[in-house]
């Protein structure tokens, strides 16, 4: 995950992830609560949530405002628009976290890997100003252990 240092009146958006059943059930369930600068792309996002749970970034994946049945999001963010597969959302490459999650408490599925379909929760749970010498984004808060992405054979 690539890291920077914030800029002087940069906001930073605490972003909760917390891992999902497909019926976008979280009780009980890992969760991590990233720091990331707004200006970071939800590409960047999607990175430093698949990281902080200890995945592979190897496969496509998108934003949905529709948690329970993305198929039938009205807004969503697609790798697929990025590589020119055909999508009917906007690409996941230049879209800014500020513009995705522009209010407080706002969520979103993040759908990573279509054929396992790992589906996580992401929510906007603040927003505040960078602190001097922290480079971003890292992991706030990390509550539960991560399962295995591909089973006891990744081991």
């Amino acid at each position: 995950m690539r890291k920077r240092n914030a800029k002087q009146g940069e906001k930073i958006y605490l972003i909760k992830a917390t891992l999902s059943d497909w019926y976008g059930k979280v009780r009980g369930q890992p969760f991590r609560v990233l720091e990331i600068p707004g200006d970071f792309t939800l590409y960047s996002l999607a990175e430093a949530i698949v990281d902080s749970f200890g995945f592979y970034f190897d496969h496509p994946f998108g934003f949905y405002d529709n948690i329970k049945k993305w198929p039938n999001s009205d807004e969503g963010y697609e790798l697929f628009a990025d590589i020119g597969e055909g999508s009917e959302f906007k690409g996941v490459k230049r879209a800014k976290m500020s513009k995705a999650f522009g209010q407080i408490e706002k969520k979103m599925l993040f759908l990573f890997d279509y054929g396992d379909e790992w589906h996580f929760i992401v929510e906007l749970k603040g927003i505040k100003l960078f602190k001097e010498g922290e480079n971003y984004p890292f992991v706030a808060e990390s509550i539960g252990g991560a399962p295995s992405q591909y089973g006891e054979a990744d081991e």
